[in-house]
């Protein structure tokens, strides 16, 4: 499903009848547990006041389903945690404003690793969302939801936040196009904040061009986000001087699957053909990237999760005397094990006598990290491997072993820890399943990699 078809499907049927449809998808896809909440008053309103010329805008009518960490008006956004429950949201995220300015209609929340932690979409609270492709598999994650809705053909895209590789591995293990701009590129007002330093709102999509369209909407400057970056994004083809990539070495070493292997050897073939000359790199500090993730980012979202007592907003556990006592078993029933997880770990760098060993060491090591990116990127026009060590993988067979699932997120943390824009773009498929090749830009270089990416497409085709 793409953009151009819906709009001629609108063009011919009517708004109400496209989105009925959606919603009628999203309601049949209840095996696969996408969606959390489906906005259907709300989103048949809205498509009558398309098809009576109230809402115009170049994505009038056009459906698409937002991650459950996105502020929307519609229903609880829970953040897949049994905390937020029944929160509802005062105000309506930046992004889904600016989709909503041009028309579009959200039809849903969908699922997530509870407050975006994990890797898989087995951490929410609401249950596990399975593979599209095979739902013996687990989605990937964070976004898996978002990725799965758009593999089902629900929507033609979706939006999902990116912190360390939630928008590229589900997309890679589902088969769809899975972007992380530039960090900045899209306001995060109005998301729930996992870790500030890297969180990155972006797009999974069918295609480079839908892709194209959605971030040229949603991106630019938010003075409520002074994070934000003023709007560089401009979808073009672009020339190119350099004509050279560059593979990670790091990146396809033997413990990486075969199939993978392959994947990326036959991208490398393509590019080749289309007159890029391909070289192998080794980037040393990238071995340190996940140790360096799993330091930093913990301790961001220990700070962040903070603000869950059970006194200002969400759950709060009933029948307790006293402050301690409520903040305690709050947090207690309302966090999800890998939630406490990274809070004890975040706390534990954070504390005194560790700051200085772990946290300070982790940011120096970081910024080395982003040195030796920024070096390459002089070079090259992108860099490229594999967006995980695997194809996707049964439910349940890492979820006991924090450390192996942990090790899925190795080939995408470093350009989250960089703010690097980085796209996953289908490339082939390894024992059935799908397979993505990561592509890695240098910063505001987003319309070149979508270029790039695009090279790809148009040989899977």
């Amino acid at each position: 499903m793409n953009i151009a078809d819906v709009k001629s499907r609108i063009a011919e049927n009517g708004a109400v009848t496209e989105i009925e449809t959606a919603i009628k998808k999203a309601e049949e896809s209840s095996g696969y547990n996408v969606f959390l909440h489906i906005s259907k008053d709300r989103a048949i309103e809205r498509a009558k006041k398309v098809d009576s010329g109230e809402i115009k805008g170049s994505l009038a009518g056009v459906p698409f389903a937002v991650k459950d960490n996105f502020l929307h008006f519609d229903g609880a956004t829970t953040a897949a945690s049994r905390l937020l429950s029944n929160f509802t949201a005062p105000l309506q995220s930046e992004a889904i404003e600016r989709l909503e300015s041009e028309g579009a209609i959200c039809v849903g929340s969908v699922n997530l690793d509870s407050f975006a932690h994990g890797g898989s979409t087995e951490n929410s609270a609401f249950g596990v969302t399975k593979n599209a492709i095979d739902s013996t598999m687990v989605a990937g994650g964070s976004s898996g939801g978002s990725a799965v809705a758009v593999a089902l053909d629900i929507v033609p895209f979706a939006l999902g936040t990116d912190t360390g590789g939630s928008i590229r591995q589900p997309a890679s293990f589902n088969g769809v196009v899975g972007f992380k701009p530039t960090y900045g590129t899209v306001s995060r007002y109005g998301v729930i904040a996992m870790a500030s330093s890297t969180d990155t709102i972006g797009v999974l999509s069918s295609n480079i061009k839908d892709t194209e369209s959605v971030m040229s909407i949603i991106s630019g400057e938010d003075k409520k986000d002074m994070t934000t970056l003023p709007d560089f994004f401009a979808p073009k083809n672009i020339p190119n001087g350099k004509k050279k990539i560059a593979v990670i070495e790091e990146f396809i070493t033997e413990g990486v699957d075969p199939g993978v292997r392959n994947v990326v050897e036959n991208a490398i073939r393509v590019y080749e053909k289309s007159g890029y000359v391909i070289e192998k790199i080794s980037l040393p500090m990238i071995k340190y990237a996940l140790a360096i993730y799993y330091v930093v980012i913990p301790a961001e979202i220990s700070s962040n999760l903070s603000r869950y007592d059970g006194i200002r907003y969400g759950n709060r556990a009933e029948g307790l005397m006293g402050l301690e006592e409520v903040y305690a078993k709050t947090r207690s029933n309302g966090f999800m094990p890998e939630n406490k997880r990274r809070i004890m770990i975040g706390n534990y760098v954070l504390s005194s006598g560790y700051f200085d060993a772990y946290y300070q060491k982790a940011q120096k090591a970081r910024t080395l990290l982003i040195k030796e990116f920024t070096k390459a990127l002089d070079n090259y026009d992108a860099l490229i491997g594999p967006v995980a060590p695997t194809p996707a993988f049964k439910i349940g067979s890492k979820s006991s072993d924090p450390l192996m699932m942990y090790l899925e997120d190795i080939m995408t943390v470093p350009a989250s820890l960089a703010g690097l824009p980085s796209i996953s773009v289908p490339a082939g498929s390894s024992e059935g399943m799908p397979v993505g090749l990561q592509l890695i830009g240098k910063q505001k270089d987003d319309a070149n990699i979508l270029s790039l990416a695009r090279i790809l497409e148009e040989t899977e085709k």
